[in-house]
């Protein structure tokens, strides 16, 4: 197949949303209709042994909540489909931003009885900020929920998008009795029968036919009818060219847990999306088609597999083919490397691919040569933008449990602070490691890693800091930045990358740094000019 072929085909999209909205479950059932697994698992449901195929670290099957982001492939329709399932919790957003840079459009799953929730917020700016083409799936169809109509609403207003349907619910919950696709014109029955069936599919071009009352019965056809009339009224037509401009945003309802409305989702998804898009370098603008190979590294995973020590590094391809056992120039090392066995992922196994395409993720074993952000390409100096690390909100010293394990602990922390589990800060005055991170509970993730992954032990001690922020003075030999490195010299600390940070230990005292020494610019990412 020609290469300009192979891009066409390709599809990478992320799947967002707030903990609980049912992520995980539509990415099994989006495996389900692809044929890469035989039977779903449900995240909640105990009977089913199975746990979800895309929640693989033993701590996230423990919680029931997914802390890392998982890459599933698979083919549907003669379509190669690349699924970034990201974590929904807050306290792992920043694996979620960065996930972001990868995908070249998002499904965002919206729970019928919740609605719109924070951090289905958070995300979807960030996507807004991207232009990223964005669908939206409201889920949980057969539980008691909001109206559709004002779920739409609350998706406008709270979210700033602009929504069509192109599916419709016929009632809700106890009443529900399936969806209208307005998409391809046919009504899908809900029979809430078995987890593996898929649903019986009945054409209907004409909503207006008296069979839809023998189908649905009176009263559901009637308010359908009202329904589909208010739709057409009030939301514009679907533009192909306006979703892909995140000018607009498709909208569909359905079940996940009961296979319900994906197989819609799914083959709406596959003909719309974006196959893989242009991406921005400092340098320059790169397209998919450019015979030359470009990747960026956007998440390491260290122990994928416990029996073995491996870190993954996974690389989105940007443009042109990345091949196995040929050299590349990994950009901030200014070195040549080879990969013998670069991975993919379908569903649950991993394969040894020769080639990879743009739009793909692809797997490389890392022995500690790369960082999240750093690109590959075939000799061209470039850098791909748009990986920040944020100032992170908590803070705790990190001391040595056990006196006899200290180099696996360090080990362990320098592997999972290049994953970007969380941050290090190493303070200036006496050399005490503090890590940072987003959220509280990666603290928890971090004792568990390092005692099953590193078997070492770890402790915490509080670290009052209000925020870390890094420094970036207008000269470095003046007197104001030498009078603010001795003032502040207790509060400076340096990150992983060597660079200057500030540990401001409440709003007051950054507000008053900030108006003693307005030289010094203090950041809220560590990716500034």
């Amino acid at each position: 197949m020609s290469f300009e072929k192979e891009i066409q085909k390709r599809r990478t999209f992320g799947i967002i949303s707030h903990p609980d909205a049912g992520k995980t479950t539509l990415t099994e059932k989006l495996l389900l209709f692809g044929g890469a697994i035989q039977e779903a698992g449900a995240v909640k449901n105990n009977k089913i042994k199975k746990s979800a195929t895309s929640d693989f670290m033993e701590i996230e099957r423990q919680r029931g909540i997914s802390v890392a982001t998982s890459v599933l492939a698979f083919i549907y329709k003669d379509k190669k489909i690349n699924i970034l399932d990201t974590p929904g919790h807050k306290d792992f957003a920043e694996d979620t931003f960065r996930t972001l840079t990868a995908v070249d459009s998002v499904i965002v799953v919206i729970d019928v009885a919740k609605g719109v929730e924070e951090q289905t917020e958070k995300l979807v700016e960030v996507c807004r900020m991207r232009k990223i083409p964005i669908i939206v799936f409201i889920n949980k169809l057969d539980r008691e929920g909001k109206d559709a109509f004002d779920l739409l609403d609350e998706v406008e207003q709270k979210l700033g998008l602009s929504v069509t349907p192109l599916s419709f619910p016929i009632g809700m919950g106890y009443d529900f009795k399936g969806i209208y696709n307005i998409y391809e014109k046919n009504i899908n029955l809900f029979s809430g029968d078995s987890k593996k069936n898929i649903e019986e599919t009945i054409a209907f071009d004409d909503v207006q036919s008296p069979e839809l009352e023998t189908v649905i019965g009176e009263k559901a056809a009637t308010t359908l009818r009202d329904d589909l009339e208010l739709v057409n009224g009030v939301y514009p037509k679907f533009s192909k060219e306006k979703y892909l401009a995140s000018e607009q945003q498709p909208v569909f309802f359905g079940s996940a847990l009961n296979n319900f409305g994906v197989r819609e989702l799914l083959d709406c998804f596959i003909e719309i999306a974006p196959s893989p898009r242009p991406k921005r370098a400092e340098e320059r603008e790169v397209v998919a088609n450019e015979k030359d190979f470009t990747g960026f590294v956007f998440k390491i995973h260290a122990n994928m597999d416990p029996k073995h020590r491996d870190r993954l590094a996974f690389i989105k391809i940007v443009s042109g083919t990345f091949e196995r056992n040929k050299p590349y120039l990994h950009v901030r090392n200014n070195k040549k490397l080879k990969f013998s066995s670069p991975n993919a992922f379908f569903a649950e196994k991993k394969e040894i691919v020769d080639i990879s395409y743009p739009g793909d993720i692809v797997g490389l074993h890392d022995t500690g040569h790369f960082k999240i952000g750093d690109t590959l390409t075939e000799g061209e100096e470039l850098h791909y933008k748009g990986i920040p690390s944020f100032s992170p909100e908590h803070f705790r010293y990190i001391n040595n449990g056990d006196p006899m394990k200290a180099k696996p602990l360090y080990k362990g922390i320098d592997q999972l602070m290049d994953e970007g589990v969380a941050q290090l800060f190493t303070l200036e005055l006496n050399g005490r490691k503090i890590i940072g991170t987003v959220g509280a509970l990666q603290f928890e993730v971090i004792q568990y890693r390092l005692e099953h992954e590193y078997g070492a032990k770890c402790t915490y001690e509080n670290f009052p800091v209000f925020k870390a922020c890094w420094v970036d003075p207008d000269d470095k030999n003046n007197d104001e930045f030498k009078e603010f490195k001795r003032v502040k010299q207790k509060f400076l600390a340096k990150d992983k990358q060597g660079q200057l940070v500030f540990l401001a230990d409440s709003q007051f005292s950054l507000q008053m740094t900030q108006q003693k020494y307005p030289s010094v610019k203090l950041h809220f990412t560590s990716e500034f000019e």
